[in-house]
């Protein structure tokens, strides 16, 4: 399953390719299950966010929940969606409909880099330098990289990360990193704090997790640092977020 609109239609060579080869926009990624998704407000803030950073202009957030419903149409419940506006001097809305995803299914071992994404605010088009780290990374043995400024623990390459502490606190890496979806979501319903994770102190912290829109997945391994997998608390961070509403489209 694989399907495109551009402002709804299917996609031109005239309007695709001009577009593309500028590389220039953003863009956000869902899960939808039951014509749903966990977070839509917050993607479509992300959207209109951005929108407003990079062309100067609202998005219409209808119109993007309007598209991602047309691309859908009446015989896709469950999939991967990705919202891409990209343009340079007028941006069009994009919507690719891909099978659904789920969370790798064991603990991700990470490679720390030297490396941070530019403006990490905002989830833009041309991510070549997470990508290259995160082949890098799985070259070398491992699942994916995480990203590092100055020995600080900023973000997974696609993913946020959290630490578990002593109590039932999540911690966050205080950094320049993307505010994450299922991030957002997650500090809305667990106690969480923000603090500075340095690489040489990883190790003391009972555990850790990534997060990005496929899901929750626990971390076993930084660089030759082995962490346990506390079953206990991933699983009350899965239940967390599966308890979730979702929202509709329409």
């Amino acid at each position: 399953m694989l399907r495109i609109e551009i402002e709804g239609e299917p996609p031109t060579v005239d309007h695709f390719v001009p577009g593309v080869l500028a590389n220039y926009g953003h863009f956000t990624a869902m899960q939808v299950r039951d014509r749903r998704a966990k977070g839509l407000d917050l993607h479509l803030r992300r959207l209109d966010q951005a929108n407003r950073e990079l062309y100067g202009t609202p998005l219409d957030r209808d119109r993007v929940r309007a598209l991602i419903s047309h691309a859908l149409a009446d015989d896709i419940r469950d999939a991967a969606v990705r919202v891409v506006v990209f343009g340079m001097d007028t941006p069009s809305v994009m919507v690719v409909v891909r099978p659904p995803a789920a969370p790798p299914p064991t603990p991700q071992r990470l490679m720390s880099v030297a490396y941070t994404r530019p403006l990490p605010h905002v989830k833009h088009l041309g991510g070549f330098g997470q990508l290259h780290h995160g082949r890098r990374a799985v070259r070398a043995g491992y699942d994916d990289a995480l990203l590092t400024a100055d020995g600080v623990v900023v973000e997974g390459a696609i993913a946020n990360i959290a630490f578990y502490d002593d109590g039932d606190d999540l911690v966050w890496p205080q950094a320049e990193w993307l505010h994450g979806i299922t991030m957002q979501l997650l500090e809305r319903e667990l106690p969480s704090r923000r603090e500075v994770v340095r690489l040489a102190d990883v190790g003391r912290y009972r555990g850790a997790f990534l997060t990005n829109s496929i899901g929750v997945v626990a971390v076993s391994r930084i660089d030759d640092v082995e962490l346990a997998v506390d079953v206990e608390a991933l699983a009350r961070v899965q239940a967390a977020y599966d308890a979730i509403t979702a929202e509709a489209f329409e």
